[in-house]
């Protein structure tokens, strides 16, 4: 495989937001960073010794769960992590798709490169070997309820570790065996420890929340973009994006926001050609942009920065220190993760909700000042009217989506895993928002660029003229009725692009 651009070298701990979004975005090359193989090796020795002394310690010579008391038998323990793995692989479901198992890779190799888990280099290098050639585990979505860690999905990627499983190989799946010997490798036979450091962790959550949280930079992106075009359609104030009225309040998210929608605005000859129009109250779906969207950046920036860390983390159990302890805990328990992926649901709840009700603004004349459903001969057309519907369809279920899994928990494991987090859910439910939200967004810019359409006298700004170009080359005119499923699909696919003016990425954390 081909790659243009330089790898990325993984500083386990420290690597970046823009480094896990490149990974998200398309095939890259992922290199360890050499002083991380270094601090493998103690652990590993400690786990060693444990061994050839015959002490008992959890998830090195015992059972799992509720079985941590029965002590296995020294010849039985490469059975024990086999056995582990296999038993755990019972997900179901349709596969993730394959930007989050890049993540997952990349990130579950950082998280055993920290030097806590006992596991051999080679181990580490076999996963990011698999991320390199682009063979992708075949993970089902479905079955983890984030609190052993990922259990169920990170045991499907462990099985192709161990020549079990499926995994995508040119976009072919191939048994697990395979796909090892494509990459140069045999199967594992896991060593003490090995199969359970793989398996707990946060990482499927994580990666799913990290893809959500992308998704969602990129549409509130255009939500501002589609924004200033419906302020542009309907000549609307500009006033109530002054930066003097948003300092008065002093929200960073807010100040940010207005502060892009000038940028954007810099320039055009709309708003200036009707200084006396009166339009000082427009509806808060156009007025309040700043402070709904603000909102939602100050979340997308927490949720950002929870993520980095959890990417980062070492979330296994038992984790191995210099010292020699070993020490059972929980930081496989994803409530972090699931907090965050509620509030980036919320997020993108919103940035739709808003966008929709600008949406039907455009199409209501009375408030509009356009023709009815941005159509000149209405009655025998309808023009946007039921796009508005479908728009009004996703914004309801995603509000229904948007109700917090966090809060859910039911036991298992014979009740030792007595309080569970639901992340994996809360995090893979965000796929669907986001895409939700994208063809809201996706319907309001094409409607207001028909919208502007109806007067052309005055430019708007080069930016905003700039999108409008973009959207034109999406769409045509709406003339008169026509399918419009296609081009609400197209319009779905510019508002999820990466590619925006730099006003708008560089108030988004994992642009900057």
């Amino acid at each position: 495989m081909t790659h243009n651009a330089p790898p990325i070298a993984l500083h386990p701990g420290r690597v970046t937001l823009a480094e896990l979004r490149r990974i998200h975005a398309g095939p890259v090359q992922l290199v360890l960073d050499a002083s991380a193989r270094a601090g493998l090796q103690p652990s590993l020795a400690t786990v060693q010794r444990i061994v050839e002394e015959d002490q008992v310690v959890y998830g090195i010579n015992t059972g799992f769960g509720k079985l941590a008391s029965t002590k296995i038998a020294h010849d039985r323990l490469a059975d024990l992590q086999r056995n582990l793995v296999l038993s755990h692989s019972v997900g179901t479901g349709d596969p993730l798709p394959d930007d989050v198992v890049r993540l997952i890779l990349a990130t579950k190799a950082v998280s055993l490169a920290r030097g806590h888990s006992g596991v051999r280099p080679e181990l580490v290098d076999a996963l990011l070997a698999l991320a390199n050639a682009n063979v992708l585990p075949v993970i089902p979505a479905k079955g983890s309820v984030g609190a052993s860690g990922d259990l169920a999905p990170l045991a499907h990627l462990a099985c192709v570790l161990i020549g079990e499983g499926q995994a995508k190989v040119d976009g072919k799946v191939v048994p697990g065996a395979e796909a090892m010997r494509s990459i140069g490798l045999q199967p594992f036979v896991l060593g003490p420890k090995e199969g359970l450091a793989l398996l707990n962790g946060t990482q499927v959550s994580t990666s799913l929340a990290l893809a959500g949280l992308f998704g969602a930079e990129s549409v509130f992106a255009a939500a501002l973009v589609a924004g200033c075009l419906s302020l542009e359609a309907i000549k609307g104030s500009v006033k109530p994006f002054d930066a003097r009225i948003h300092e008065a309040r002093g929200q960073a998210g807010q100040i940010a926001v207005a502060a892009a929608v000038r940028a954007l605005l810099d320039g055009s000859a709309i708003d200036p050609s009707h200084p006396n129009c009166g339009r000082v109250q427009d509806p808060y779906s156009i007025r309040c942009v700043p402070q709904v969207m603000g909102a939602c950046l100050d979340n997308l920036h927490h949720a950002a920065r929870v993520l980095t860390i959890e990417a980062n983390a070492a979330s296994d159990n038992p984790l191995v220190f210099d010292n020699g302890d070993v020490i059972s805990g929980g930081n496989f328990h994803a409530e972090p993760v699931a907090f965050v992926a509620d509030i980036i649901a919320l997020a993108v709840a919103e940035i739709g909700a808003i966008s929709e009700r600008r949406l039907s603004l455009l199409l209501d004349p009375g408030l509009s000042g356009l023709p009815a459903f941005l159509i000149r001969d209405s009655g025998v057309n309808s023009g946007f009217m039921i796009a508005q519907v479908t728009a009004a369809a996703l914004a309801a279920e995603n509000q229904c989506l948007a109700n917090p899994s966090s809060v859910t928990s039911l036991p298992t494991s014979a009740n030792q895993e007595d309080h569970v987090s639901m992340a994996t859910y809360g995090a893979r439910r965000l796929g669907d928002m986001v895409r939700n939200a994208a063809v809201m967004v996706g319907i309001e810019a094409m409607a207001a660029a028909q919208g502007m359409e109806f007067d052309r006298s005055l430019k708007s700004s080069p930016l905003v003229e700039e999108q409008f170009a973009a959207i034109r080359k999406r769409v045509a005119y709406l003339e008169q009725d026509r399918y419009l499923a296609p081009d609400i699909e197209a319009m779905r696919a510019w508002a999820q692009q990466s590619t925006w003016p730099a006003a708008l990425t560089q108030c988004l954390p994992s642009f900057a």
